[in-house]
């Protein structure tokens, strides 16, 4: 089996705020899934999608209670073409209201940088050569 697109789906306080941080770090949004309870950014146009939905919204799909902010709420990895695109991002996502998550760290075959976002969702943002990764 092998899924053909994948949508994630995380809580958020601000659609409006959200929609534009994520339009700021260079994501298109997909306005045909995407109101004002809900936004579609869409991390690979043809496959990879986040919907960020208002928590009361979220809430009605789940019952369980929304993690609070201070929690670890989610970790989602993002593998991006090069080193400087993995900075760039997260050198926009912290001049618009997220925070650092770790400091970057190079291992020679991969580099990963990382943020918080403002509704506390973690991101790893990366660039890997497989082909470079040691033999074990």
């Amino acid at each position: 089996m092998k899924a053909n697109q994948i949508y994630v789906n995380f809580p958020v306080k601000d659609i409006q705020k959200t929609k534009e941080f994520w339009t700021k770090l260079g994501f298109p949004i997909n306005e045909q899934f995407s109101d004002d309870k809900a936004v579609c950014v869409m991390m690979n146009e043809d496959s990879i999608y986040v919907m960020f939905l208002v928590e009361e919204y979220f809430q009605t799909f789940i019952d369980r209670p929304i993690a609070p902010v201070n929690t670890t709420r989610s970790l989602v990895s993002i593998g991006l073409n090069s080193r400087e695109e993995v900075d760039q991002v997260v050198n926009t996502a912290l001049e618009n209201g997220a925070y650092q998550h770790e400091e970057p760290e190079d291992f020679g075959w991969m580099y990963q940088n990382s943020f918080w976002d403002p509704d506390g969702h973690g991101w790893n943002i990366i660039f890997a050569d497989p082909s470079q990764m040691p033999a074990q």
